[in-house]
C-alpha cells in the first residue's frame, strides 16, 4: 500500500485564520478571495503574502486594477504586516491594468504566464477582476470570454507548483463561474451594516483536503490588518487553571460566612450568576473575589462593560489591573461581536494564566454587541459560558434585575439554566429603612444554604449578618414580624450555620 501524500499546510499570519482553515493553507493550492467591495479583500491578500514570503519562497502580486499599484500601496503601507524592504525583493508587483483595459483578455493572460514563468515565484496574487470586466462589456461577447479566461487562468493556477490567490469581487455564492469550480479553496468575506455598526464576517466555503471551521466568523480591521475571532485555538484548560483545581476544589469567594452559604466555596470551573438590582453590591462581590483570588496568588480577568475599573467607586480592582494581577477586556466598539469577547477573554487567560473570570455585567455585554447580534444573546451567552468552562476558568457574571418583588426571576434573558450556581441580591423595607438581603438559589450538585441573610455595604466591603428569622414575607419587600410563638432558632435548619 502507498504512503499518502503529505501536504505542507503554511500559517497565513492572520490571527485566527489558521484555527478556522483547519491549520492553515494547503501548499501549491488554488484559492479564491471573493466578496463585495471594501469587505477586506486585497487587505487580507496582503497580509498573507507579507507573512509567507521570504527570498526561497517569493511572491508575485499582480494588480488588474484601474489605479495604479503605488496608490494601493499607499494604503497598504498603514499596515502594520507591510514591510517595505520586501518590495522588489521577495515580492514583486506587475500592473496589468493597461492590457486589462485594451480589452484583450488573451493578452492579459499571456503576460501573467510570461511573468510567472520567468520568476518562477512560489506565491501568486492576482488582484482583482474588475477591470476586466469593465473592459470587456465593450469588446465582442463579454460574457463568454469572460468566463473562458477566467477558467483558464484557474486551470494554469492549479497546475503551477506555487500557491495562488485569485481576488475577485463577487456578490452572492450563487454567482454562476466555473473557477468556484476548480478552486482548492474559497473564502468568502462579507459586511453589513445594521443601526450605527457594521460588522464583517469571513466564511471558508470550500479548502479542499481539510476540515474546516464551519459557520460564518466575525473579523475586524485594524492597524495589525486583518484579525479573525474563533475560540477553535483556546479549547484546552490552561495549565495554571489545572493546577488551582488540583489545589483546592473550591474557589473562595472572599466574602466571610459566603463560602460557608455555598457550600465551603464555588467550586472550580462553575460559573456563578449574581443578580440584583442597581446599587446591591454586585460589582462589590465580585470585587472581592478578584481580590480573593489574588490573595492566594491565582491571577484572573475582568470584562467590564459598564464602568472602567478606574473610574469606578471600587479602587480594588483598580489595584489589581494596575498591578498585573487581573487582566482587564473592555472595548468601546460599537460593533462587537460574541466571537470577539470570547477571543480577548481567552487571549488575557493564556496571557496571565488567569483561573478566575469576572463578566460585569450581562447587561452592559449585550448592549456592547452589534445589534445584529442581540437576537442571539441568549445562544451567544451559552456559547461564552460553555468557551470559558472549557478552559476551566471559574466564572463570576453579574446581572441586573429590577426589583420586582411579585415577579422572582434570576435573569432577563431566560439563561440562569445555563450557570451552575445562582446568587440573588435584594432590597426589603423594615422599619421604614431600606435593607439588603442575599441568598445562595443553586449550586449544581453542592449543598448549600437556603438561608436568606441580611447584608451591608461599608469600607472594608460586602459584611454579611444574620438570618432575619423574626421576619416573614421577606421576597414580598415589606416583611412582618413573625409572633414569637412561630420564630425559628437562627440556624435551625442551615447545616452549615
Amino acid at each position: 500500500m502507498k504512503s499518502k501524500v503529505i501536504i505542507n499546510r503554511l500559517a497565513t499570519g492572520v490571527p485566527g485564520l489558521d484555527d478556522i482553515l483547519g491549520g492553515g493553507l494547503p501548499e501549491f493550492s488554488f484559492n479564491l478571495i471573493a466578496g463585495q467591495p471594501g469587505c477586506g479583500k486585497t487587505t487580507l491578500a496582503h497580509q498573507i503574502m507579507f507573512a509567507l514570503a521570504t527570498p526561497e519562497r517569493p511572491a508575485i502580486y499582480f494588480t488588474v486594477l484601474g489605479e495604479p499599484p503605488l496608490k494601493m500601496l499607499r494604503y497598504q503601507q498603514q499596515f502594520d504586516f507591510f514591510d517595505t524592504e520586501a518590495i522588489n525583493k521577495t515580492i514583486r508587483f506587475v500592473n496589468l491594468s493597461d492590457d486589462a483595459m485594451a480589452g484583450d483578455l488573451d493578452r492579459v493572460l499571456k503576460r501573467i504566464v510570461d511573468e510567472v514563468t520567468t520568476h518562477g515565484p512560489a506565491l501568486v496574487f492576482v488582484d482583482s477582476f474588475r477591470s476586466v470586466v469593465l473592459a470587456s462589456e465593450n469588446h465582442g461577447n463579454p460574457h463568454n470570454s469572460l468566463q473562458q479566461f477566467v477558467q483558464q487562468l484557474g486551470m494554469l493556477m492549479t497546475s503551477w507548483e506555487a500557491t495562488t490567490f485569485l481576488i475577485g469581487e463577487y456578490f452572492t455564492e450563487t454567482d454562476a463561474n466555473p473557477v468556484f469550480t476548480v478552486s482548492d479553496g474559497l473564502i468568502w468575506l462579507r459586511q453589513s451594516v445594521q443601526r450605527n455598526s457594521m460588522v464583517r464576517k469571513m466564511e471558508i466555503m470550500k479548502m479542499r483536503g481539510q476540515p474546516t471551521l464551519p459557520g460564518l466568523h466575525t473579523f475586524r480591521i485594524g492597524t495589525g490588518g486583518i484579525e479573525v475571532f474563533s475560540p477553535a485555538s483556546v479549547a484546552n484548560p490552561s495549565e495554571a487553571s489545572v493546577r488551582a483545581a488540583a489545589s483546592s476544589p473550591r474557589a473562595l469567594m472572599g466574602v466571610a460566612q459566603l463560602d460557608e452559604m455555598l457550600g465551603g466555596g464555588l467550586p472550580r470551573g462553575y460559573s456563578l450568576l449574581v443578580a440584583g438590582p442597581s446599587g446591591s453590591g454586585k460589582s462589590m462581590l465580585a470585587a472581592a473575589f478578584l481580590a480573593e483570588g489574588a490573595r492566594i496568588g491565582e491571577t484572573s480577568v475582568i470584562a467590564a462593560f459598564e464602568q472602567h475599573p478606574n473610574r469606578s467607586r471600587s479602587r480594588v480592582v483598580a489595584d489589581l489591573v494596575a498591578s498585573g494581577k487581573v487582566g482587564l477586556v473592555e472595548s468601546r466598539s460599537a460593533d462587537l461581536s460574541i466571537d470577539e469577547i470570547v477571543y480577548m477573554l481567552m487571549r488575557e487567560i493564556r496571557r496571565l494564566g488567569a483561573t478566575r473570570v469576572v463578566i460585569d455585567s450581562l447587561s452592559g455585554f449585550e448592549l456592547a454587541l452589534a445589534p445584529t447580534f442581540r437576537e442571539d444573546f441568549r445562544e451567544s451567552l451559552s456559547n461564552l459560558v460553555t468557551a470559558l468552562a472549557g478552559v476551566g476558568a471559574t466564572v463570576l457574571m453579574t446581572s441586573e434585575l429590577e426589583d420586582r418583588y411579585t415577579d422572582l426571576r434570576f435573569s432577563p434573558y431566560g439563561t440562569a439554566f445555563m450557570t451552575d450556581a445562582i446568587i440573588v441580591q435584594r432590597y426589603i423595607e423594615v422599619d421604614s429603612r431600606l435593607r439588603r438581603v442575599m441568598a445562595v438559589v443553586k449550586v449544581r450538585a453542592s449543598a448549600h444554604s437556603d438561608q436568606l441573610r441580611e447584608f451591608s455595604i461599608g469600607d472594608d466591603g460586602i459584611q454579611i449578618g444574620r438570618s432575619l428569622a423574626d421576619q416573614e414575607g421577606l421576597l414580598g419587600g415589606r416583611p412582618t414580624r413573625k409572633p414569637v410563638a412561630q420564630m425559628t432558632p437562627v440556624g435551625a435548619n442551615d447545616p452549615n450555620v
